[in-house]
């Protein structure tokens, strides 16, 4: 250690002062960089393909809101969503009649894989799906990439009771 100390200090004056000055914007250029790579924050956007409401949703332990039955649209906003999987917690409630009908609030926990991202999507679609499945998508605007096609296997229910 003394002998790096000895040559460091053998340096002349001002090149001591640009190394020390490359050093630091080496560093500072490093963590923008790094900034500019990262993700920015995340709207959550909730699409509800099942006869019952969505009393409130987590993703990674950021709140995602609620949905009605056969319902969507509601959006959170504006979290970091990051990582290989996706810790999804939901809790399925209950219309009127459902509940006259004696179903129970029920509450369920599932990790799945993180879908593909861009560096502009800013919008995670939770689309939430017949049997307590779950599917995710990326994109940068309010329309899910999976809408349509979810529509059709899962049609709308236009009387369901919120």
């Amino acid at each position: 250690m003394t002998n790096i100390r000895q040559r460091w200090r053998s340096l002349p004056t001002p090149i001591r002062w640009c190394l020390i000055v490359m050093f630091s914007l080496t560093l500072i250029g490093s963590y923008v960089f790094w900034q500019y790579q990262r993700p920015g924050g995340a709207t959550l956007y909730v699409h509800n393909h099942t006869d019952r409401p969505i009393f409130s949703y987590w993703v990674n332990d950021n709140w995602g809101g609620n949905a009605f039955a056969y319902g969507g649209g509601k959006t959170t906003c504006c979290w970091r969503i990051g990582g290989d999987n996706l810790k999804v917690v939901w809790i399925v409630s209950r219309t009127r009649t459902q509940a006259e009908q004696g179903i129970e609030e029920e509450r369920h926990e599932q990790e799945v894989p993180n879908p593909p991202r861009e560096r502009t999507d800013d919008t995670l679609h939770v689309h939430f799906l017949p049997g307590n499945q779950i599917r995710l998508a990326w994109n940068r605007s309010a329309a899910s990439p999976h809408t349509e096609e979810l529509l059709k296997r899962y049609p709308r229910n236009t009387h369901a009771n919120p």
